[in-house]
């Protein structure tokens, strides 16, 4: 008996939307259909499949006006940020523009005696398990250029979006991708477990939690199923003395605070050298007492409720504990009326250590601990001590300075003067908890095909 996958709403609590889930046999038997059409897909030239999947993210742009209150009502993000459609289409202008170098043969020799090459096939199936946070953006990273090398694409979005698969997949038919090539499947967890056991994908990319890129391992297990894991993050953003200081506050709390705190590579911890840190502190406090904590379907809000109500109780677990242990809070919760829900104030916090939860377990969610520092030494000591590595935050006028740091940080991406960010010519990859593989850029490519070798002697 199938089970139900519903979506609870941040908004009220109601249930804004309900899917049945598969059983195993017929999950299998629709993913036995991409396998067969797969062939026929990869078999087309690389400009027809570029400009179909081209349509098909154009025809989610047409789509818009549904979609920005549909993420509201799934997510709590705020209409007045419109949807995500704009990164959308960079990430898959970019991919579709390097697609004909990045994936031609890489010719070894060409003679009378001898070819030689290398060339890049893709894997066959491959499945998207997508997160609720940035459902379209990050879907895309692997989407657009699976299909662009000739793969199909299977993807089960988080239940938190349980809508998102099932409209990007009806896009991109409505825009004339064949039948079978990109396909939505609700799946609880059993099932897509016996998916994963049963050798079912070629490629597998997973975005979401520590808990859940082990528990994909565990089922991959033996199986030499290659995996894309993109799991937590614990964002440092480091401000050194000669920072542009409006700049620095600017950046790295809106980076912290942007979608409730529910970003990748947002900011969670802040150093800040001890010349600047009174005034990087007090500028922060007025940025965010200016937030507006609401109902995201209000044009007026700025800061929406979590995804979640466990995520925000998270949260406020985090910040409790690290009040009770000494942190001192520097937000007013007066400012922010709240229902002890999915609605959570913004917090920055203060006097916080790393012995504390909030500085060292991933939030993701509106709270921030800033720390006051000495040197570049004591900033790289406290940048590396967490199990996680997706960005680090650098902030000087000193480029050479901060090249020096970045290779000494555990990170997937360092940033100078910028933050929370993805560049689609840049790998986006990360280290230690945050996972492995990496998404996008030329490297992308590689992660979504497998080389394959001739060696054709044509005299003996």
């Amino acid at each position: 008996m199938s089970k139900i996958i519903t979506c609870i709403s941040p908004i009220d609590g109601s249930v804004f939307a309900e899917r049945p889930t598969m059983e195993t046999a017929q999950a299998a038997k629709a993913v036995d259909a991409v396998r067969a059409a797969q062939r026929d897909w990869a078999a087309r030239p690389l400009a027809d499949r570029i400009a179909l999947v081209k349509k098909g993210v154009a025809r989610l742009n047409e789509m818009n006006d549904e979609v920005v209150p549909e993420l509201a009502h799934m997510m709590g993000r705020p209409v007045r940020y419109g949807g995500e459609f704009g990164g959308v289409d960079d990430r898959t202008n970019y991919m579709s523009d390097i697609a004909a170098r990045v994936l031609a043969p890489i010719e070894i020799e060409t003679s009378n005696d001898f070819e030689r090459r290398i060339v890049r096939e893709p894997h066959g199936v491959v499945f998207v398990i997508a997160p609720w946070n940035y459902p379209y953006l990050t879907a895309i990273n692997t989407v657009a250029p699976a299909l662009i090398a000739g793969n199909a694409v299977v993807i089960k979005h988080a239940s938190q979006t349980v809508l998102v698969g099932e409209r990007m997949v009806r896009a991109f038919a409505e825009a004339g991708l064949p039948e079978n090539i990109f396909i939505n499947l609700f799946l609880d967890h059993g099932t897509t477990e016996d998916l994963l056991k049963a050798r079912s994908f070629n490629f597998v990319n997973f975005t979401g939690s520590v808990g859940g890129g082990r528990a994909i391992e565990r089922a991959a297990a033996g199986t030499f199923t290659p995996l894309g894991l993109e799991l937590g993050g614990k964002d440092p953003g480091y401000v050194m003395e000669d920072a542009d200081l409006d700049a620095a506050v600017d950046t790295l709390i809106d980076g912290a605070m942007f979608n409730s705190g529910q970003c990748c590579c947002g900011i969670e911890r802040i150093y800040v050298n001890e010349n600047l840190y009174d005034d990087f502190v007090e500028k922060s406090i007025a940025i965010v007492n200016q937030y507006k904590l609401g109902n995201p379907l209000d044009p007026e809000t700025t800061l929406g409720p979590m995804a979640n109500i466990r995520f925000a109780e998270e949260v406020r677990g985090q910040t409790s504990d690290a009040l009770a242990a000494g942190a001192k809070a520097m937000i007013d919760p007066a400012l922010f009326p709240q229902d002890g829900g999915t609605y959570l104030m913004p917090q920055i916090l203060t006097n916080v250590t790393h012995d504390m939860r909030v500085m060292q377990e991933e939030s993701f969610g509106p709270v921030v601990g800033i720390m006051k520092v000495k040197s570049d030494a004591e900033a790289l000591a406290l940048m590396n001590d967490s199990a996680f590595g997706l960005t680090a935050s650098l902030w000087t006028q000193d480029a050479q300075r901060a090249a020096n740091i970045g290779e000494q940080i555990e990170t997937g991406t360092v940033f100078m003067n910028r933050a929370d960010f993805l560049d689609p010519a840049l790998c986006w990859t990360g280290c230690k908890d945050t996972g492995r593989g990496g998404a996008l850029s030329e490297i992308g490519f590689h992660n979504l095909t497998r080389p394959k070798s001739y060696h054709m002697r044509k005299s003996l």
